[in-house]
């Protein structure tokens, strides 16, 4: 029995030691592991994620973690490819996700000043209550590195204006997801790990 406080899916080339370092400074105990009777015992997960959507399931699959990531009834956070993940599909390689968030990941489009990846600091517009985003508001800063994004929705508590509104914080029952990278987004981020612990 693992006596961490949260569980990190190792889903394979993501910056795992950041986001540790960033639990371990709000008093957290992390593990990162694969399997999955380690992730269905978990109190709490964190589904981070880099890369291409259709090699990260591949590496959840093979490690046979896809049944019991659909099966958890604790919180879990997908961070960047990691929230795509809980989508149903990715245009990305036309893979077939998680199906735990209703909806498509698409490319985002580039535009004159909008290269892509959308890459750097940008703010959030609150949409609906979420206690993922207590004690935030619209004027906080969040650091994203992506080129695929799920599109604004009624299940979006926060999005992200990149020529078009995207999805930045969505949610659905115990399954949370954000776009932004929270361990590398200064204050904001961290009190957004601080919300996700006290789920």
């Amino acid at each position: 029995m693992s006596g961490a406080d949260v569980v990190i899916i190792n889903s394979g080339g993501a910056n795992l030691a950041s986001l540790r370092f960033a639990l371990e400074r709000l008093g957290a105990r992390s593990e990162v592991s694969a399997d999955p009777h380690v992730v269905s015992a978990a109190p709490r997960l964190l589904l981070p994620g880099v890369g291409a959507a259709a090699d990260a399931m591949a590496r959840l699959r093979a490690a046979g973690l896809i049944d019991a990531i659909r099966a958890l009834q604790q919180p879990l956070l997908g961070i960047c490819l990691g929230m795509q993940l809980l989508y149903e599909r990715s245009e990305e390689g036309a893979a077939p996700c998680l199906g735990l968030l209703e909806g498509e990941v698409q490319r985002i489009s580039p535009a004159a000043g909008r290269p892509v990846p959308h890459m750097g600091w940008n703010t959030c517009k609150l949409q609906r209550p979420d206690p993922l985003l207590a004690g935030l508001g619209d004027g906080d800063h969040f650091y994203f590195l992506h080129s695929y994004a799920a599109p604004a929705t009624e299940r979006s508590s926060a999005t992200v204006d990149y020529g078009a509104p995207l999805c930045a914080v969505s949610a659905r029952g115990n399954f949370h997801g954000v776009q932004f990278h929270p361990e590398r987004s200064g204050p904001a981020g961290a009190r957004v790990l601080r919300n996700f612990l006290e789920l």
